[in-house]
């Protein structure tokens, strides 16, 4: 089995190769355009709740955590009421990404602390960084070790520091920021810090660190679909970084993956945009007397919406809240659904959007 010498980072090699640097550019143009369009919904938390929802059900599938849009609507965070573990496990990585957030916006940095804070919502304990030796990599068909990462608690600790720097010390590295996140990903993973929860915790530094360089405003670009449908190539590639030591191809992969998911982003918020701006002129048109941006900007944030999320966002009584919903129901923009003992209510149009991109093979 090889043994790979976990590099200290900045690398010391040149990895601003021609091929990188005219996929860099492609990359940044994208994703300057996925911030702009971002910008032009009218409250960012629609897209925040929603692409993180997808993005949450998408890192969590990598993992074997498979669920359906109908458990991840109707589940109830704010209640603690899931129709399924596989749900409860996916709200725990919004919970996570969430937090991730709020703190970049905070402090501008991403430290180890902050990452350990992140795994123990995904994981629900306090274990912490590997103490005890034993962990290895396997292939998970034939059972043989692919990788074992370090062993001692004391090394794992140094190079997270070292990686911490990485992060928030621009002075280290002039590399472009998408070109950081490649490998900040790679060195993360081949860390492997924890018992559990890497790949997860692994794909929530991704986005968060998006934000803190400021390439994107909010957290609305997640690569784990990308993973998910090339899961062989990225794995391969990982692997052949840390047994050839070739970052090219490693670091192109990434590029390609923030450049596919800045265009399928791109034309998921177009049509949400769409969607909303037809249903806005239905309010208005049939159903004046009721109509206020924020009640349309709840049946966007909650596709699968009740009584209590309107309470909580509009501050009406229950009555009020639903009559609107009953009167959304009539012109059609809204289905009732009663699941359990709960009344929610389904924008349909949403709805059947979001399945329809999440069946959909990338392009």
């Amino acid at each position: 089995m090889y043994l790979y010498n976990i590099p200290a980072l900045p690398l010391e090699m040149d990895l601003e190769t021609k091929v990188v640097l005219k996929k860099v550019s492609e990359a940044n143009r994208y994703l300057g355009e996925l911030k702009g369009i971002a910008h032009s919904v009218p409250n960012e938390m629609i897209l925040v709740n929603t692409l993180s929802l997808q993005e949450a059900r998408d890192s969590s599938e990598i993992e074997n955590i498979i669920t359906t849009q109908d458990e991840l609507f109707q589940s109830d965070a704010q209640k603690q009421s899931y129709p399924s573990l596989a749900s409860k496990e996916v709200y725990k990585y919004v919970q996570a990404l969430n937090f991730g957030y709020r703190k970049i916006k905070e402090t501008n940095l991403l430290t180890i602390n902050q990452i350990l804070d992140i795994q123990a919502i995904l994981i629900e304990n306090n274990a912490g960084i590997r103490k005890l030796p034993g962990t290895e990599l396997k292939n998970e068909t034939t059972g043989d070790v692919i990788y074992t990462p370090p062993q001692s608690f004391d090394e794992i600790v140094c190079m997270l520091k070292n990686l911490e720097c990485f992060i928030n010390d621009n002075s280290l590295s002039n590399l472009d920021p998408i070109i950081k996140m490649a490998i900040i990903h790679h060195q993360f993973e081949s860390i492997h810090p924890f018992y559990d929860g890497n790949g997860r915790t692994g794909r929530i530094i991704n986005i968060l660190y998006f934000t803190k360089e400021n390439v994107l405003d909010i957290p609305v670009l997640y690569l784990s679909r990308y993973i998910n449908q090339n899961k062989q190539i990225y794995y391969s590639l990982l692997q052949k970084v840390r047994t050839e030591n070739v970052w090219e191809e490693w670091i192109l992969f990434m590029l390609e993956g923030v450049i596919s998911t800045a265009k399928h982003t791109i034309n998921i918020i177009l049509e949400i945009k769409r969607i909303m701006q037809s249903q806005k002129n239905q309010i208005r048109n049939k159903l004046p007397h009721i109509y206020n941006q924020d009640l349309l900007n709840n049946i966007f944030k909650h596709p699968y919406t009740k009584i209590s999320f309107l309470q909580n966002d509009l501050r009406k009584s229950r009555p009020t809240i639903t009559y609107y919903l009953n009167e959304l129901e009539k012109i059609g923009i809204l289905k009732k659904v009663v699941y359990g003992r709960s009344n929610f209510y389904v924008n349909t149009e949403l709805y059947e959007f979001l399945l329809n991109i999440n069946n959909k093979k990338q392009d």
